[in-house]
């Protein structure tokens, strides 16, 4: 039988670095709507752009930087802590800077944990699904099955590194880390992400602009062009599974988070189209050669470990996340307003 949660005091001091990302956001907003609960200390480089405005309206007790939080944990100046969320990364699968992921996503994660692990701290960092490869070894989150994995980029070797590390430091036992691999995740608040913001965003400004959504051309004689699948997570589930983790200390090991179901790039195309009320247009354009090799064809996620450990939360269709992100946030003019609570209630 799984043991019950371990008592937290409350208010729970709990740090969210990333705090301004997509995930980062829609957690912070979902426990800042708790003040009694959670006392939030948020971590992020905002630099010049709008991600900021994933954390207004939101009860916070304080903001550091990512260098700041460093200097704080190596000064012993961060008072007590109950848990840390570790979402902050270079997100980006096309990164060609391997130095700069292996410091910024391998090292910093790392130490973090070390730090955590040695302090009693609750850790839970960001995996990958990126870390699956080509899914031919399949998307089980067994620890057993690590080293069977071969990341296709930088990005996810960066990710699959941190997942090696705690593995072999005995990060994941009892009162250890728990590593969270979310797949395709998307929803409102993600236009600082550029590139790498989800393509139901992009579909919805190409329908915008031009009435017509682009998708790659398959490669494979075993999938047809825009057969190509993907599990998709709506953010708002993602940071409801987050915060369940935080909750729940005593899951502790490596979870796929995701629906549990793969669907393909021509059904997120017709949910964005029929979330719009306009007629479907697709057309295939050719895939970037450098890409080719390290695209992934079909992942999803199996969620078995998950519900084992009594995570039974369950996602909303890829169309009814669709559905919601494009009517009431998109359609309303997302980019020129400020972050608000989203309209799902928890």
């Amino acid at each position: 039988m799984t043991p019950g949660p371990l008592p937290l005091d409350r208010p729970a001091t709990v740090v969210i670095t990333g705090a301004f990302g997509l995930i980062g956001g829609a957690l912070t907003r979902r426990l800042g709507r708790h003040p009694d609960a959670w006392r939030l200390i948020l971590v992020d480089d905002p630099g010049l752009d709008r991600r900021y405005q994933n954390a207004v309206g939101v009860p916070f007790a304080d903001f550091w930087s990512s260098e700041e939080f460093l200097v704080r944990r190596r000064s012993g100046r961060t008072g007590r802590l109950a848990a840390v969320v570790h979402l902050g990364a270079c997100t980006s699968t096309t990164e060609s800077d391997g130095d700069f992921l292996m410091r910024n996503n391998f090292a910093y994660s790392r130490d973090l944990v070390a730090w955590c692990l040695e302090r009693g701290v609750r850790i839970l960092y960001a995996s990958s699904a990126a870390t699956y490869g080509d899914g031919g070894q399949g998307c089980d989150d067994d620890e057993e099955q690590l080293s069977r994995l071969h990341p296709l980029n930088k990005y996810a070797f960066s990710k699959h590194a941190v997942d090696l590390w705690v593995r072999d430091q005995r990060g994941f036992g009892r009162n250890g880390a728990s590593a969270l691999k979310y797949f395709n995740v998307y929803g409102p608040h993600e236009h600082h992400k550029g590139e790498m913001r989800s393509m139901v965003l992009k579909a919805f400004e190409q329908i915008r602009d031009s009435g017509v959504v682009r998708l790659f051309r398959s490669y494979r004689t075993d999938y047809a062009d825009g057969h190509q699948k993907r599990d998709f997570l709506y953010v708002e589930d993602a940071a409801a599974m987050t915060a369940w983790f935080l909750e729940n200390p005593q899951a502790t090991g490596i979870y796929n988070l995701g629906s549990g179901q793969a669907r393909t790039w021509n059904d997120l195309a017709q949910a964005v189209f029929a979330a719009m009320g306009r007629e479907p247009r697709i057309e295939y354009i050719d895939m970037p050669a450098g890409l080719r090799s390290a695209y992934q064809y079909a992942t999803c996620a199996n969620l078995s470990r998950l519900r084992r450990v009594g995570c039974d939360l369950a996602p909303c269709s890829l169309e009814a996340g669709v559905r919601e992100y494009v009517q009431q946030y998109l359609l309303g003019g997302e980019a020129s307003r400020a972050a608000v609570d989203p309209p799902r209630q928890p």
